[in-house]
């Protein structure tokens, strides 16, 4: 599998686009017009730079606004089509993209559009040429890929073919299956893109909210086959326009697109290893012993000494010694039927392999591959429920395909949740007994370890361990529930959904990290985001002022 990517999709001038795409093991480029417009560098320099880093030029792009338009500027749109084919003979590209019309100009008429699009691709055979026509989502009359696909058809042309995008097929709603209708050696080039789906115009859709492959909810694996299966033999390219991408570090993003390649082509990699619950949580800090306290009247055990353990129930907890920082969370264990096979799928998805059985994840946390523990002790606590990583909000998106290809977490919807000094955005991971949730929009981590008796186990609790809540959310609570009144004094928060009912409560925070007890009724499959606003609210007044994000 050939891999390309479009060099609007990173960040940087187009000297640091070429090495950062090159350095993440990519095979080719699309070189997007703007790019090569404002870079110093000729034509001719930008081939020699590609060849020298390895790198073919697949693709340039895009021309558009050509095809079923008058007479006059039909001939203008050939003038300017002769001096693009004249550029990518220098720059050494032999496809160019052509956008459907968009422009008010264009006349609705599938032979007008054949015809031109006919002596556009004469023209371009001249020069050892061909041109991918593709259908924008937000063409003037062509906005369909099976609509594009039928003038090329009509054209007739061998040096005239398609190039379909994902985005521009998914965003629409249209079926991938009319894929099978177009030939093979007529899909001259595929364009991938994942996205989020949202409630908005197509085109701000396009332009701003793309992401690579398994960062989104389009379902690409099966377009992609779908492609593959109609002969295509291209290179699989990204195109992706996102406005945190072209902010984050070149390097770091050309790398997560590589990787969204590589899972999207997840039968050449070793197989994927589903780990089978959590092993342990490390903590690290300056100073442990205020949270070994907070351990202690939690009702854990501590089991061991240098690094200290503290168990309970099937929940381990490791306090690690280090710096002069207040607790952070440094080091998730988790539970897999072959270690090694994990690592060597995470090695196989470029993720960097710092001990062993150990990979850091994108925020640096260090995720270790365990065999299953022993058998839970006793107590009111009986494992570890799920994880909350707070995300450096460039590094979002990257982090949910990590642990989307890697760990093969599932993701679940996307939510953005109001905090008294902006939003929270946040996504859970699940697979099986192992929850993560990742958050951009706060600094601080924590851990929710679970109960078979929440009450019960708060009335053990100190109050000024408890994370007060509002009495207002207790009053509305009171209107929508009928609820035990003891909830309101322990402090336990309360959600339900179609599958059961959730009670939840929090502790004070030390440095960044804080725990959540909870107690899953039925089968509820939430994590009481519903609660959100008022817990963070109550944290920032515990904290007295906005913490550093």
């Amino acid at each position: 599998m050939r891999t390309s990517i479009a060099t609007v999709s990173v960040s940087g001038t187009l000297a640091e686009k070429l090495t950062a795409i090159a350095a993440a093991g990519f095979d080719g480029i699309e070189i997007f017009e703007n790019d090569l417009l404002a870079s110093p560098m000729s034509p001719s320099e930008v081939r020699l730079r590609a060849a020298d880093l390895g790198l073919s030029i697949d693709l340039y792009q895009p021309f558009r606004d050509f095809e079923a338009v008058p007479p006059d500027l039909l001939a203008a749109n050939l003038r300017r089509a002769e001096h693009k084919f004249r550029l990518m003979e220098q720059l050494g590209a032999d496809l160019l993209l052509v956008c459907s019309n968009v422009s008010p100009a264009a006349i609705g008429s599938d032979e007008l559009a054949a015809d031109q699009l006919r002596l556009l691709a004469s023209r371009a055979a001249e020069h050892g040429i061909r041109i991918a026509y593709e259908a924008l989502a937000w063409g003037r009359h062509v906005n369909d890929y099976l609509h594009a696909w039928r003038i090329v058809e009509l054209a007739g042309h061998p040096s005239l073919g398609t190039c379909l995008d994902s985005f521009h097929i998914l965003s629409r709603g249209s079926d991938p299956i009319g894929i099978a209708a177009i030939p093979g050696e007529k899909i001259f080039f595929l364009q991938l893109a994942d996205a989020p789906l949202l409630a908005m115009d197509v085109l701000q859709w396009s332009r701003h909210y793309r992401c690579f492959p398994g960062q989104g909810m389009f379902d690409l694996p099966d377009l992609v086959g779908r492609v593959l299966r109609a002969g295509y033999t291209g290179p699989l390219s990204l195109e992706v326009f996102n406005d945190v991408f072209r902010q984050a570090d070149a390097g770091r993003t050309a790398l997560d697109g590589r990787r969204s390649l590589l899972a999207l082509a997840d039968s050449a990699l070793p197989p994927q290893i589903v780990p089978t619950g959590f092993a342990f949580a490390e903590v690290t800090a300056g100073d442990p012993a205020p949270l070994g306290d907070l351990l202690g009247v939690l009702g854990f055990v501590c089991t061991g000494s240098g690094e200290e353990v503290w168990e309970q129930g099937g929940a381990r907890l490791h306090l690690r010694t280090a710096g002069d920082a207040g607790p952070a969370l440094t080091a998730i264990g988790l539970e897999s039927p072959d270690p090694a096979g994990s690592v060597r799928r995470a090695e196989s998805l470029l993720a960097t392999v710092v001990q062993p059985n150990a990979i850091a994840a994108p925020d640096g946390t260090r995720i270790e591959f365990c065999r299953s523990g022993d058998l839970p002790t006793s107590g009111n606590i009986t494992h570890i429920d799920h994880v909350a990583l707070a995300q450096p909000w460039l590094n979002f998106d990257e982090a949910a395909l990590f642990y989307r290809s890697v760990l093969a977490l599932g993701p679940q919807q996307s939510l953005e949740v109001p905090d008294p000094y902006g939003l929270l955005r946040s996504r859970a991971m699940h697979a099986g007994p192992v929850r993560m949730v990742l958050n951009v929009g706060v600094h601080w981590q924590h851990l929710a370890l679970a109960c078979d008796d929440l009450v019960t186990t708060a009335r053990g609790l100190p109050p000024e361990l408890v994370l007060p809540i509002p009495a207002n959310y207790y009053d509305d609570l009171d209107a929508r529930y009928d609820l035990d009144p003891e909830l309101r004094t322990l402090g336990i928060m309360y959600d339900r959904d179609d599958h059961g009912e959730f009670l939840h409560l929090y502790t004070i925070t030390i440095g960044r990290v804080f725990f959540e007890l909870v107690q899953r009724i039925g089968g509820y499959q939430g994590y009481g985001a519903v609660n959100a606003p008022v817990r963070l609210a109550a944290q920032h007044a515990r904290e007295g002022d906005a913490p550093a994000k």
